[in-house]
């Protein structure tokens, strides 16, 4: 079933969760540990990143240039497929501009279609290590919105070479937002336009960013209806768990954490995770009782600290779409 079928068949609020594959030579293992405790929950849905692979090029005596590509967590569509086989969730893909040719992007998508795998969030993705200048030869998606717009065109049977009565695949698409703004974006504003030309070119619903501040998330939401974005907006949120995540967090998520919460880790860093938990369970229900329709929890390898707050949150809120 496709991500917007599932919020607009709900009845009550949607938790969701997002995962990350084992490095190379990690054990599958350790994923479904996590993703047996999850389980219980019944998640509609259940996202599994993609990470941009380290690239390099070298030019050979021909004067030829081959690519070297070495992914550091690669096995993505694989787990996505034991997903879909072991537990009847349906799987949703990262797919990334960063790291990846459109050709390797349309082999990707036509590896899911196949599996019968019908969402994808469409992302650029974090910067690679690559410090290698790129061959500017027009085969990378630069921006989300190229990416959204290569799903799109593979919806209507277009591919990337001409192909008669070509198969026309049928992807839902989620796309990215930010709350407290896109890190390069000049402001908000700015920001939101983007957003809503990600949307118009296929995006049909948005996960957030993790935040602290659901203020944040509901002026969000208000800026993107006066704008004229009708899709679902589904928060996401990760749980604060250790005093580092104060300086680790907003370094690499270009977030804020509020005054409050820092302020609290700080005077009982031991107990940091307890503090967490809390904090986001007060985040959820309020979230809630304000209409969003659904929590996206990002849990990265370990479930229990988002499963305890969702323990103590109330899921018999009627879905007010947001």
């Amino acid at each position: 079933m496709k991500v917007i079928e599932h919020y607009s068949r709900a009845t009550e609020p949607l938790i969701s969760f997002e995962i990350i594959p084992p490095k190379r030579g990690g054990s599958v293992g350790k994923v479904f540990e996590s993703l047996d405790k999850v389980m219980k929950y019944n998640p509609p849905f259940i996202d599994v990143t993609y990470h941009a692979a380290e690239s390099y090029y070298e030019e050979l005596s021909d004067g030829t240039i081959k690519r070297h590509i070495k992914r550091k967590r690669p096995g993505t569509i694989g787990l996505c497929a034991a997903i879909k086989h072991k537990y009847d969730v349906d799987p949703v893909p990262h797919l990334i501009c960063e790291g990846f040719t459109k050709e390797e992007t349309e082999d990707a998508l036509i590896e899911l279609n196949f599996l019968g795998i019908d969402n994808v969030l469409a992302i650029r993705g974090d910067a690679s290590d690559d410090s290698t200048p790129r061959i500017k030869n027009g085969t990378y998606n630069k921006y989300a919105i190229d990416l959204v717009r290569q799903i799109k065109d593979m919806n209507r049977g277009e591919y990337l070479e001409d192909i008669v009565n070509a198969h026309e695949t049928n992807f839902c698409v989620g796309v990215a937002g930010y709350p407290e703004k896109h890190f390069e974006a000049p402001n908000l504003d700015f920001d939101i336009a983007r957003l809503k030309e990600k949307v118009d070119a296929g995006g049909d619903y948005i996960v957030t960013q993790m935040f602290f501040n659901n203020d944040a998330y509901f002026r969000f939401v208000e800026k993107c209806r006066d704008a004229g974005i009708e899709c679902p907006i589904v928060p996401g949120l990760k749980v604060l768990t250790r005093e580092r995540h104060l300086n680790f967090l907003p370094k690499f998520f270009h977030l804020n954490i509020p005054e409050a919460l820092s302020n609290e880790v700080q005077a009982n860093p031991n107990n940091a995770r307890e503090i967490g938990v809390e904090w986001a369970t007060q985040q959820c229900t309020e979230l809630l009782e304000g209409g969003a329709p659904g929590i996206h929890f990002y849990i990265m390898g370990d479930p229990t600290p988002a499963l305890d707050a969702v323990d103590k949150i109330p899921l018999g809120h009627n879905v007010a779409k947001r």
